[in-house]
């Protein structure tokens, strides 16, 4: 199957794209321009969940937090691998199989290492 592709093939990529950000720009500004513009110190505050804000904000913040925050990213990324190995479960095979169980077991091992450092614990 060759196939070439000429610029004019794109083209309607290329509009539909063109539409979409004038869509954006042109919804931006006219809502911008006769929506309500109601200036006072109440409105102009941060409001956060209903809680009145305390403090400044740039008080340190444990670094648990962010260390969740990075294995949570992790291991969901490695979730996703799972989806296209599901997809070709059949094309695979028993080779394929066999290395899902020791991927399954890698990324397990990983998580009873997290569980055993105590990573995940929060004191209060």
């Amino acid at each position: 199957m060759n196939t070439t592709y000429l610029p004019s093939d794109f083209l309607p990529i290329v509009v539909q794209f063109g539409l979409a950000a004038a869509f954006i720009v042109v919804t931006m500004i006219v809502t911008h321009k006769i929506g309500p513009s109601r200036k006072s110190s109440l409105k102009d505050d941060p409001f956060e969940c209903g809680i009145e804000i305390k403090g400044d904000a740039r008080t340190p913040v444990s670094v648990k937090y962010f260390l969740v925050a990075i294995l949570f990213v992790l291991f969901d990324v490695e979730v996703i691998f799972m989806y296209p190995w599901a997809v070709n479960f059949r094309k695979l095979g028993m080779l394929g199989f066999i290395e899902m169980l020791l991927f399954m077991a890698l990324l397990l091992a990983g998580f009873y290492y997290i569980i055993r450092k105590g990573v995940l614990k929060w004191e209060q």
